[in-house]
Parts: C-alpha cells; structure tokens; sequence
C-alpha cells in the first residue's frame, strides 16, 4: 500500500529537504523512520481519516507520531521546500506556463474552528476557511494560503503574488514574476491593479457592474480544475484542524502531490 502513496522517484525529491536528525551520543530509541511517517501524513490526507484511525498495518507509527512530524516540518519550512523544488522540476520539464497566473479563493467548512475561521457567506454563516490559490495559465499551483471565510478576496492578491517562490530548472535566474495575472470580479481593486504593473504584470481583474463577454472566462477554467483537484484530498475538503499550520501544512503537501503528478503524466 505504502509503495503508490510514496513512489520512489518522489522520496528521493523529498529526502534531502527534510530536516536531519540530530546526533544522539547517548543511545535511546532511534527516531522513528522519515519515509513512513510521510507515508501516514499521506494517507490521512488522501482519505480524511482522523489521527487515531491511521492503521498500524501500514507499519507508519501512530496518528500522533505523523502529526508531530507534520508540524515539525511546517516549523523548519520543509513543505514550502518541497513545493518549491517540485516547481523548478516542472519548469525544467517546460510544463509551466509564465504567460498568464490566475488567483482564485474557494471555501471549505471548518468544523473544529480556530484561527484563520470565519462566518462562510455561501453556507448559513457557519464556520469556514477560504483556500487562496495562484495557478500558472495551465492550472499548475503556485502558491496556495488559507485564510478566513469572510475575507475579501481582494485583500490579499499582492501578498499571494509576492509569495510565488524563485522557480529555478533552467539555465538563468529563478522566475517569480509573470507577464499577466487573471482574477475575477472579487479581485477588482485599482489599487492592485497599479501595484501590479509597478511588478511588471499586467492586470487582468475583472470589473464589478461591467457586462459579461470579456473572453476571459475561457481561461478561468484550468485554476477551477486544480480547485476540484485540491478537494480530492478529503483532509483538504473539510477543515477538521484548529491550529491553521497543520490545515496550511496539508495544502502545501496536497500541492506538491498535484505538481508530481503533473510532471508524470501528458500534461502540458
């Protein structure tokens, strides 16, 4: 089972990123392995389970053990490393698209609360998050945040948009910027717009209150692809996690899945 949440080719990307372990001079139970405790990571992911549910058949330790590690490599960055070095593998593969970035939010339910929660304007005020995405003009992720259910989605485009990381793969400086960045009519913000071309993009946001036919809806439907694509990982659908880390720590994961699985197939 372990085997196809984890491939090879995949570990040995991961591996060097991961923090090393400290020396113990002194004996004791040796920690407990890397590998199998992303594999557990992985497989609570995929399926939604809780913590506790991890089967130890699986030989991946138990839920509090892959937890502990979840968090701990939030804590040295290794999930924006992965992300990021899976990235620059796409970019050597020519399978991202610098043409065009398109920012979209979609929202989830929080059924535990905590910080980054808020009343959902799209289900009865109950508790939710929002997921903020940036895809490439293919629908690649690029960057990915979580942030309250009643946050204006036009509060944060900079702040996504100067988070893209340095994706390398080929020969010259790593790429950050792209030529033109697409949002729909909860991005309108002149404010935006102008910090935007200061960067070198050229804004596309839709207006409020203008008339439909502006043909760039033809493209939005690459980022609503990944979107369904990040709700296939059913820890990613519903929010169960209070701390925001960990949910944050699950986006970044599920992202970097969806990048590797990319990379593999006639994607392009």
């Amino acid at each position: 089972m372990a085997k196809p949440l984890l491939p090879d080719d995949l570990w040995e990307r991961i591996e060097p990123l991961l923090p090393k372990k400290p020396p113990r001079p002194k004996g004791g139970r040796p920690p407990f392995d890397d590998r199998k405790a992303l594999t557990g990571i992985i497989f609570v992911l995929k399926t939604g389970i809780p913590w506790e549910y991890l089967p130890q058949e699986m030989d991946c330790g138990c839920g509090m053990t892959c937890w502990r590690r979840l968090k701990a490599w939030f804590l040295a960055g290794s999930w924006e490393q992965i992300h990021t070095a899976l990235l620059s593998h796409l970019r050597f593969l020519k399978k991202i698209d610098f043409s065009r970035f398109l920012i979209d939010t979609t929202h989830v339910r929080a059924v535990g609360g905590g910080a980054q929660t808020g009343p959902s304007p799209v289900d009865r005020a109950k508790l939710g998050s929002k997921i903020e995405l940036i895809t490439d003009a293919q629908g690649v992720p690029i960057v990915v945040d979580v942030c309250p259910a009643n946050h204006n989605d036009n509060l944060d485009t900079i702040k996504l948009i100067d988070r893209v990381p340095p994706i390398a793969g080929v020969v010259g400086h790593p790429r950050r910027r792209p030529e033109r960045l697409q949002g729909d009519r909860g991005f309108d913000d002149e404010d935006d717009r102008e910090q935007l071309r200061q960067r070198g993009i050229i804004p596309e946001l839709a207006k409020r209150r203008t008339e439909h036919g502006s043909g760039l809806g033809k493209f939005r439907w690459f980022i609503e692809r990944t979107n369904s694509w990040f709700k296939q990982f059913r820890r990613v659908r519903i929010r169960y996690e209070r701390l925001p880390a960990i949910y944050y720590s699950f986006l970044k994961l599920a992202a970097a899945l969806i990048c590797y699985r990319i990379a593999n197939s006639g994607f392009s």
